[in-house]
């Protein structure tokens, strides 16, 4: 996904038009909670002016990512827009427009790659979720025991005897 300025600059009548599969499988080194990831699908077009270059684009693609309760694969589809501007003329750049969607050209060619692996790396959420994460999970073990909400509620609330003492403390200020 990377092209020079005068290939863009041939292209500026007729526009450009994207439809490709971009391998991103770098991104596996950048952030270790991405498993694997599959060809990311980036459609879009280009709007190419003398001055600036701008990209509107619609990436879609699934990653696999660690279940954050039990560490299982999770697909993660993720489908979003994103439009990026590529200024051909530094002198153009402006610090108080917009920088998130500015970018300088360095040399004399555009490369799309790396604004597109950031824009990926912002769709990785926090936390994902298994649908059965809840199978996985341990019930009990040496001293210990997993309840739900409503058992507990159900469940006669026992006291622990070493804090007997201190259910009266109330009742007694109380007076």
């Amino acid at each position: 996904m990377k092209w020079s300025i005068i290939q863009l600059q041939k292209l500026r009548e007729k526009g450009l038009i994207l439809d490709e599969l971009a391998d991103m499988q770098s991104l596996k080194d950048r952030d270790p909670q991405i498993r694997d990831i599959t060809p990311v699908h980036v459609t879009g077009k280009a709007d190419i002016s003398p001055e600036k270059v701008t990209f509107h684009l619609q990436v879609e693609g699934q990653m696999i990512l660690p279940c954050s309760r039990t560490l299982v694969d999770v697909e993660y589809p993720f489908d979003f827009q994103m439009t990026e501007t590529f200024l051909l003329k530094p002198s153009l750049f402006d610090e108080s427009e917009d920088e998130e969607s500015l970018h300088k050209v360095q040399g004399d060619v555009i490369d799309l790659a790396p604004v597109l692996e950031e824009a990926i790396l912002l769709e990785v959420p926090m936390q994902v979720f298994s649908e059965d994460a809840d199978q996985h999970l341990i019930q009990s073990g040496k001293g210990w025991e997993y309840h739900q909400e409503e058992q507990l509620s159900k469940e006669d609330k026992k006291v622990d005897p070493r804090l007997a003492g201190l259910a009266d403390f109330f009742k007694s200020n109380e007076e």
